[in-house]
């Protein structure tokens, strides 16, 4: 059975669970197909969540899988137009007539995970230039998992399919699961090493394996900074 201590000189971890998720396989296209695992950018997601400042960033280094995987097939009624804040805003000053969600509305199949938990491990990496001490934004990640604290509220793949977090507990242990999963998304701004700077932004893509419930998540995956 794999250790629940995280890997060697990575000491956060922060379990999450949930009861739907979906960590969307960018290759099948309109229709959602989850992957079996949590993915790396959406463990991320949930740690900026719970605590996230300019001064540095959350780098996974591993996610341990809790609970088996079980699939749920559904069908969801989604918007066919992409909405952002700015048309929100033309809607909010009258400049447009807003959205009509029943002339935009398509049915479309979902291949989600349901009754999903996980253990994430992380390490807080200072941004360049940035001078301090890494361990006090582990700290504080921890004392916010402790008390239940996050800016907002933490999601698994989809904003509907919102996830709780806490601390690991005695009786957490994860499943006796092997699997090569293949290509998994590992970042979609990858381009260059500052994630702001989108403009040469490329997703990029890392040999996934799962061994005894542990995904050990690369640091330069394809030799790619």
């Amino acid at each position: 059975m794999t250790d629940l201590k995280a890997p060697a000189g990575h000491p956060v971890s922060v379990k999450v669970w949930g009861e739907f998720a979906c960590f969307t396989r960018p290759e099948f296209g309109v229709e959602r197909v989850s992957y079996e695992m949590m993915t790396p950018t959406a463990a991320i997601g949930v740690l900026d969540s719970i605590f996230w400042k300019p001064e540095f960033r959350w780098r996974i280094v591993a996610i341990d899988a809790l609970q088996p995987v079980r699939w749920l097939q559904v069908r969801r009624n989604e918007i066919q137009s992409r909405q952002t804040p700015r048309i929100a805003r033309h809607w909010a000053e009258g400049d447009d007539a807003g959205l009509d969600v029943a002339e935009d509305r398509t049915q479309r199949s979902t291949l989600l995970l349901y009754g999903v938990a996980y253990l994430i491990h992380a390490q807080a990496e200072l941004q360049r230039g940035v001078k301090g001490d890494q361990a006090k934004y582990r700290d504080q990640l921890r004392r916010r998992v402790e008390r239940g604290q996050c800016h907002e509220r933490p999601y698994l793949g989809c904003r509907e399919f919102v996830a709780d977090f806490g601390p690991l507990e005695e009786n957490d242990h994860p499943v006796d699961w092997s699997q090569n999963l293949g290509s998994m998304i590992f970042s979609v701004y990858a381009g260059s090493e500052d994630h702001d700077q989108r403009a040469d932004a490329t997703p990029i893509f890392f040999p996934a394996q799962v061994r005894h419930g542990r995904m050990l998540v690369p640091k330069l995956p394809q030799g790619r900074r």
